[in-house]
């Protein structure tokens, strides 16, 4: 097996922090984040490729402000779709595995089941048009592409819904949560681990590995969650739960919580296919949420 060079973007973020550690033992990490490159300068992007010449790339970087990016479209398009483009035509040029990762919110939530890969994408707002027109882009390099669409991603780092409903509920009496809105809670780190089980397996020759399998796939966890139910669980075993403020938590319609930009309804992915193609699933949203739980707790202990 030959030692790797994997660069990394957004390398401080959530899944690039997790990803960094995962896929560490593969070989030498290039983690670079908006300080080492502008992602929305191809000739940056350009340049890091070319000088760094990986055996692997991947990318989580993107634009995930949802609500901003209604108003910051030219940004949100430059760093999620233009910017991919970019890295999968570099990364060809250098026989790289590329490794990109998309959203639940391609889709507009109106079906009744779990969403597959080949459901047509109709999304809502900007953020979900621009992550769209990443993946097609990315696919339209005909590269050793792998597409990973990722769903309601928090950790215990970083800005996330599980750590704002952490704060709010030892600053707040009332939280009122929406429970309209369905999807599968998905650590950062379940996600890197299942993104170097699948990588592990084309370690021989991640470029025709990649070139095999390319396309897109769902990562999320098993199950289905509204962010009420999510929130109740974590805020039920806040491990500093003797401190909270919080007296009630309450279940709100979305109509009674607008935002700039419209969530879909339905986030739910069918994750079978990348269990078929690489046998890889991740732990149920409850089992993901109770190790996150542990290790929040553990950091407090040791502080």
């Amino acid at each position: 097996m030959q030692n790797h060079t994997i660069l990394i973007t957004g390398a401080n973020g959530q899944v690039g922090f997790e990803l960094c550690k995962t896929l560490a033992p593969f070989g030498k990490i290039v983690p670079v984040d908006v300080q080492d490159c502008d992602l929305t300068s191809a000739s940056q992007i350009e340049n890091l490729v070319r000088s760094v010449k990986p055996t692997i790339l991947v990318n989580p970087a993107a634009y995930t402000a949802v609500d901003k990016a209604e108003s910051d479209e030219v940004v949100a398009r430059a760093l999620n779709a233009n910017a991919p483009a970019v890295l999968a035509r570099e990364a060809k040029k250098c026989n790289a595995l590329f490794v990109h990762y998309s959203t639940d919110y391609v889709f507009d939530g109106t079906k009744a089941t779990q969403w597959e890969e080949s459901d047509g994408t109709n999304p809502l707002g900007v953020y979900g048009k621009t992550k769209r027109d990443g993946e097609n882009s990315v696919l339209d390099e005909l590269g050793a592409s792998l597409i990973f669409r990722l769903e309601w991603v928090y950790g215990i780092r970083g800005i996330n819904f599980l750590l704002r409903i952490l704060q709010l509920a030892h600053e707040r009496e009332e939280l009122r949560i929406v429970n309209d809105q369905f999807g599968a809670p998905t650590w950062s780190r379940s996600i890197a681990q299942a993104t170097a089980a699948v990588i592990q397996k084309g370690l021989q020759d991640p470029y025709h590995f990649g070139l095999h399998h390319s396309g897109i796939y769902h990562m999320a966890a098993q199950g289905r969650a509204s962010w009420y139910d999510f929130a109740k669980m974590f805020l039920e075993n806040d491990p500093q739960r003797a401190t909270q403020t919080l007296k009630s938590l309450l279940p709100i319609p979305s109509s009674a919580y607008p935002t700039p930009a419209k969530r879909p309804a339905n986030s739910v992915l069918n994750c079978n296919k990348l269990f078929r193609n690489f046998g890889v699933s991740l732990p149920s949203w409850e089992e993901q949420l109770e190790q996150v739980l542990a290790e929040y707790a553990d950091s407090f202990a040791k502080k």
